[in-house]
């Protein structure tokens, strides 16, 4: 019986993910003969291939766990979840999720933000361009205005929440010095992922300000996006906050809601 194409694509795509399937039946070397080790070496040359795609694109949690431990976590997640799609930059999505359900690595609760933090940086810097508006483009709105305000965000705005100072694990992490002890009785921390222009900027939000962005992002008014800050912290500060995503280039535009 002839087999469809799809079939022996789906036989090969599943020989490739689970080293303990054997070559497809259906291969052949150049010499008409199964060769079992010339699809033993493809194989692991996909494999290394896609771990090498990860570590790329999570450097500090690579850092944290060290080399030997990522590219272990890194196997399993690849055999686990292989890429849905032929473009590469979308691959690791849930790799965050994932860690977050690997065990070897509950020791390290802040380790799945921190994944957290550096896919949405890679999202970011690949979102589309938008021109940020600065303070300037907001000094003519009305006082009577500002509660019926509705600001548009940069395409790029990403938020990671966290009950542990995640932010200020990443960012020790990704420079070039030694890292020193992180008080994780200090609390969590809110990060802002933004790439205005060339550079993604990747700051700490202050209290509040993740709940701000939040409602902003769904289109809710400056004085509706309040609201939900104080309920999130009663020490939410509107000016600061407003002053911080504007400088941050994360507003695009403005409305006024009738």
């Amino acid at each position: 019986m002839l087999r469809s194409l799809s079939d022996v694509q789906a036989e090969f795509a599943a020989a490739l993910n689970d080293p303990a399937t054997g070559m497809p039946g259906n291969l052949a070397g150049p010499d008409g003969a199964p060769a079992p080790r010339r699809f033993a070496v493809y194989r692991n040359n996909v494999i290394v291939g896609l771990i090498d795609s990860v570590a790329s694109a999570f450097p500090a949690v690579k850092r944290i766990v060290g080399e030997e431990f990522f590219s272990a976590m890194a196997r399993i997640y690849v055999v686990n979840e292989p890429p849905k799609s032929p473009v590469l930059m979308h691959y690791g999505t849930t790799f965050a999720s994932f860690i977050a359900r690997f065990e070897p690595a509950e020791t390290l609760p802040y380790l799945a933000d921190v994944a957290l933090i550096e896919r949405a940086w890679h999202e970011a810097y690949h979102a589309a361009e938008a021109l940020p508006l600065g303070a300037a483009g907001l000094s003519g709105i009305a006082e009577a205005d500002l509660p019926a305000l509705v600001l548009a965000l940069h395409p790029s705005v990403r938020i990671v929440c966290s009950p542990y100072p995640a932010f200020s694990i990443w960012r020790m992490n990704t420079r070039d010095e030694p890292v020193t002890p992180v008080d994780m009785a200090a609390g969590g921390e809110d990060t802002l992922i933004v790439r205005p222009e060339a550079e993604v900027e990747v700051r700490v939000l202050p209290p509040g300000g993740a709940a701000f962005v939040g409602a902003l992002a769904e289109g809710r008014s400056l004085s509706e996006a309040a609201g939900e800050a104080i309920a999130a912290d009663a020490g939410f500060d509107l000016p600061g906050n407003l002053a911080g995503l504007i400088d941050s280039g994360a507003v695009v535009g403005y409305s006024i809601r009738n």
